[in-house]
Order: structure tokens, then C-alpha cells, then sequence
């Protein structure tokens, strides 16, 4: 038996421990052995799953969340598994580390406190392209804003999504053979669902590691309703032993997060009591409580399920992040809003503007957006199945989008309740009394933002982000807090420009501003 640690032989907080055992290989390890370790410090502890990893090795793996001395000891079916004991110490985070990303009340922030902007892109299967187009990929990402990806761990059979990958999660086995293939070769072949294929998942490692160097965040999509192979048609049981293979490999990544399917509902072989337990699978299989969620297709999830952390949701009108927020009570991510485009399909083939409008919009109702490419080339080498490079006119808007996000109040952007905007949405225009539409005259006493007409977001008292959208007023009147000054500057979310147009403002002042679309007014408190 033999222990290591992480390739530098060091330990920081937040890395990656790894303790390796050599143990059988005969039979099938992975249906088997049984093995786990228990970290302990003081008086916490954490039972941590391990996995085999084929040629009779065996790992387990745990991201330390405390610095410190930790002891751990093993527990396993296989006596030369079990009892093996030892101890790590934990130094200090390396710079750049920030921990694990968790939900924060209606935002998200990094196990350090740092505030995290979730600013997403969408890429299924760009990890199953080869290694050329693979690295073009995390080349792009270096220069993009985005700070997470969605991604899914099985190949993906759709339109633009032909090719066979080069390797499989399974092991192949021909049919009344013994020898297992490395490639499909004619149809006489079949996947054993009971033998992952440690090759595969190394591969799927390598990639998260790169992920985590540029500090994007992998939104791992762990099943999916498209697919030729039969992976979304596995048994309940064996349904549960990938996922727990599956968190037992990854789980000590602070980058990934659990994304339990892409459209969910259209999965016709499995029931919500399937989800319901397989949510509660890796929720406890993971030690680390990574953020997870579940993607739907035309029915939302139940996102107040406990064990769900965020609303993770496809929908084209990002507006109603607010809802979602109220409903909820979670940070709103809406994973899906259409793609920027040229294809046939109405969801990819809006325009870089009409996206970046719905990120606007997204952002001033509290919500969070995902970006998406869907530009036809002939190579058939889309953004958002495959990766590679981007060729849409949203990224630099959307970059500076999350400029503007990082020079925000630190606890993020929560929408101004009980605005106009908000009232027709939440009640429905044929709902909403005139007194309720225009609120107290300016200069009343008893402020209320009902007299904003536009989607407002920022903290109170200090921040407010007005955006107009498809509006184009050339006049825009103040509404905020009696007796307070604000430096005003309006913002072009398009030709990405920043103009003052007021340094010291009051409730009940008028703003003239160039009458055009895709503005957003900033109000920023200064001194009394």
C-alpha cells in the first residue's frame, strides 16, 4: 500500500488531498469493493467515498476546508483496504483560491467570502472533441467573461452532434466475447453500464483542472434526454452507482457544480421520484456540498426541494428572475434565455442584441444569465455543443456587463420590490389600480418606489441600476430616497460607454438623456 497527495506534494486549503491504495483487481472492483475514509479534525469529521481507478488502484480523494493537522483513517470490504491510517496538514490557500462556490441568501459567494458573479456559457460537450479543438476551447474561455460553463459528463446525440467522441464512459464489451474493444467497431457490441471506464473520467479530471486554473466553474451536467448509447436509459440502480462513482472522482474540485439534467422532464424513463432520489444520491455522496440544481425542459423543477441550492431554469424571460426569487427564496440562474445564432430552431437564432438585452434584464431582477452560441459553420463546430472559438457580437457586451457587476455594491444587486414594473409583473397590467402604477407624488414623505417605471436593482440608500430596455425615453425622472444626492451616469449597453449626466441629483429631478434603446441609468449615492 502506498499514499499520495496532489502532484506538487503539497496540501492547501481548498486543494485536492488524494491518499492511493493498491488493492484487487480481479472480478469487478467496482460493483465489489467497498471503500471510504474519515477525515477528522478536532471535533469534525467527513466520511469521504472512494473509487476504483483501474489496474488495481484505488483512490480517495478530499478538498480540506480547514487548515490544520487532519488524521484519516480507511474502511473497506477488502482487508488490504481497510484500516489504513494517517495524517495531512493543511497550509494555507494558494493565491487565487477561493474555495468552493455556495449560495449566499440570493446571491452566490466563494467559501473565503468572495463574492462570485455568475456570468455563464453554455458548451454540452466541447470536453469529448479531441485534444486540438479542446484547448482552443479553454484558450477562449482565458479571454472571455464567463466564470462558468455548462457541461455534460455523456457524449451528446443531437443535430451538430454526430461525431462519435473518442472515448466512452463505459467499458465495451462484444458480445459473447470476453475482450474489451477500445473503439465501437460494428454493431455486435454493447456498453457494461457496471464498469465505468477510468479513462474517461481521468480525461473529464484533466479538463476540470484546466477550468480551475482560468477560474471558471464546471456546471456539470451528470444526465440527459439526448443520446443514442442507452446512457439515459440505465436501471435506477445502475443510475445510482454512476452517480456515486461519478461524485466520488469529482467532488473533491472546488469548481464543479452539480447540474442533475439538461431538460430534465424530457427524460420519459424516469419519474420524479427517480430525481427526487438521485438528487438525495449526490447530495449524500458528496462531502463537500457542492451547489446543485436540476435544468428543465418545459416544466420547471421544484426548486424549493431542501437539497436543491439554486434555481437553475430555461426560460426566455429573464425578467421574471424576480418571481423566481420570491418563489423560491434561492439564488435564480436562468441557464437557458434562447442563443445567439443563425440556426433553423427559434431557441438559437436570436441576435447578439436581443441577448445581451436579456442578460440586462436578468441582472436588474436579481437573476443570473448564460450565455450561448449558435452560429452554423461548416464544420458543424457550434459554441454551444462543442466549443472552440467565438464568433457572436455578445461576449464584449456581456464583458461589460460584469465590469459594471464588479464595481457594484460587494452583496450584489437586489431588485427595488413594489416598482411599477415589478407590480405589472407580479399582478398582471389588467390587475394593477392606477395608484398603484404611480405611487406617491415626488417630494411626499413616505417614500415607495412605485413610481419606478423601469427595472430597478442595486442596495438601498446607496446603489441603484435603472435599465430601459427596448424604451427609448428621452426623459427620465429621479425616484429615489428623499434628501439623498446621487452622481447620475448613463450607460450604453451596447456601444459599452458611460456618460454623466448628472453629478448631484435629487428625487423629483429630470434627467434629459439621447432617446434610444438599450440604456440603463446608474445612480450612485454620494456625500449629503
Amino acid at each position: 500500500m502506498s499514499t499520495t497527495t496532489n502532484a506538487s506534494g503539497e496540501v492547501s486549503l481548498w486543494g485536492l488531498f488524494e491518499l492511493v491504495l493498491e488493492g484487487p483487481s480481479e472480478g469487478n472492483p467496482f460493483l465489489d469493493v467497498d471503500l471510504a475514509a474519515t477525515f477528522r479534525q478536532t471535533d469534525r469529521q467527513i466520511r469521504v467515498t472512494g473509487f476504483y481507478d483501474g489496474d488495481g488502484t484505488y483512490r480517495v480523494r478530499f478538498m480540506p476546508e480547514a487548515e490544520g493537522q487532519w488524521t484519516y483513517e480507511t474502511a473497506s470490504n477488502v482487508k488490504e483496504l481497510d484500516g489504513t491510517t494517517g495524517s495531512v496538514s493543511i497550509g494555507a490557500a494558494k493565491p487565487g483560491d477561493h474555495g468552493p462556490v455556495r449560495a449566499d441568501g440570493l446571491h452566490f459567494r466563494y467559501a473565503d467570502g468572495t463574492r462570485y458573479i455568475n456570468i455563464g456559457t453554455t458548451a454540452y460537450v466541447w470536453n469529448l472533441q479531441g485534444d486540438e479543438l479542446e484547448e482552443q476551447t479553454l484558450a477562449t474561455l482565458t479571454e472571455a467573461p464567463f466564470t462558468k460553463i455548462r457541461m455534460c459528463v455523456f457524449p451528446k446525440h443531437y443535430r451538430y452532434n454526430q461525431n462519435e467522441p473518442e472515448r466512452y464512459p463505459f467499458a465495451l464489451l462484444k458480445k459473447g466475447a470476453s475482450k474489451w474493444p477500445a473503439k465501437i467497431e460494428d454493431s455486435d457490441w454493447e456498453f457494461d453500464f457496471d464498469r465505468p471506464d477510468p479513462a474517461y473520467f481521468r480525461h473529464l479530471e484533466k479538463r476540470f483542472g484546466e477550468l480551475a486554473a482560468i477560474g471558471v466553474e464546471a456546471d456539470l451536467i451528470v444526465l440527459h434526454p439526448y443520446d443514442r448509447w442507452g446512457f439515459s436509459r440505465m436501471s435506477p440502480e445502475q443510475d445510482d452507482r454512476y452517480l456515486r462513482y461519478l461524485v466520488a472522482r469529482l467532488a473533491a474540485f472546488p469548481n464543479v457544480w452539480w447540474s442533475m439534467a439538461n431538460e430534465y422532464d424530457f427524460m420519459a424513463s424516469k419519474s420524479l421520484d427517480d430525481w427526487n432520489r438521485m438528487i438525495d444520491v449526490v447530495a449524500d455522496t458528496d462531502p463537500h456540498g457542492h451547489l446543485l440544481s436540476i435544468h428543465n425542459g418545459f416544466a420547471p423543477f421544484d426548486y424549493s426541494h431542501k437539497r436543491i441550492t439554486h434555481v437553475s431554469i430555461q426560460r426566455p424571460y429573464t425578467e421574471r428572475s424576480i418571481l423566481w426569487r420570491e418563489e423560491f427564496g434561492k439564488p435564480v440562474s436562468v441557464d437557458e434565455c434562447c442563443y445567439e445564432g443563425d440556426i433553423a430552431e427559434n431557441w438559437g437564432n436570436i441576435s447578439g442584441q436581443e441577448l445581451v438585452h436579456r442578460f440586462w434584464m436578468g441582472t436588474v431582477n436579481g437573476g443570473y444569465v448564460t450565455h450561448g452560441e449558435t452560429y452554423y459553420n461548416e464544420d458543424e463546430t457550434l459554441w454551444w455543443a462543442k466549443g472552440g472559438r467565438l464568433t457572436g457580437e455578445s461576449v464584449q457586451r456581456i464583458a461589460y456587463l460584469k465590469r459594471i457587476l464588479e464595481e457594484a455594491p460587494d452583496e450584489g444587486l437586489d431588485p427595488v420590490p413594489n416598482s411599477s414594473f415589478h407590480r405589472i409583473l407580479k399582478k398582471g397590467i389588467d390587475n394593477v389600480t392606477l395608484p398603484e402604477l404611480l405611487g406617491p407624488a415626488p417630494g411626499e414623505e413616505d417614500w415607495t418606489p412605485a413610481r419606478l417605471q423601469h427595472p430597478t436593482a442595486g442596495q438601498p440608500h446607496r446603489y441603484y441600476l435603472s435599465y430601459f430596455g427596448l424604451n427609448q425615453p428621452r426623459e427620465v425622472q429621479v425616484a429615489v430616497p428623499p434628501g439623498e444626492r446621487y452622481a447620475a451616469m448613463l450607460i450604453d449597453t451596447w456601444g459599452m460607454t458611460k456618460t454623466m449626466v448628472g453629478e448631484g441629483v435629487e428625487r423629483g429631478d429630470v434627467l434629459n438623456i439621447p432617446a434610444k434603446p438599450y440604456q440603463a441609468l446608474l445612480l450612485r449615492r454620494i456625500s449629503d
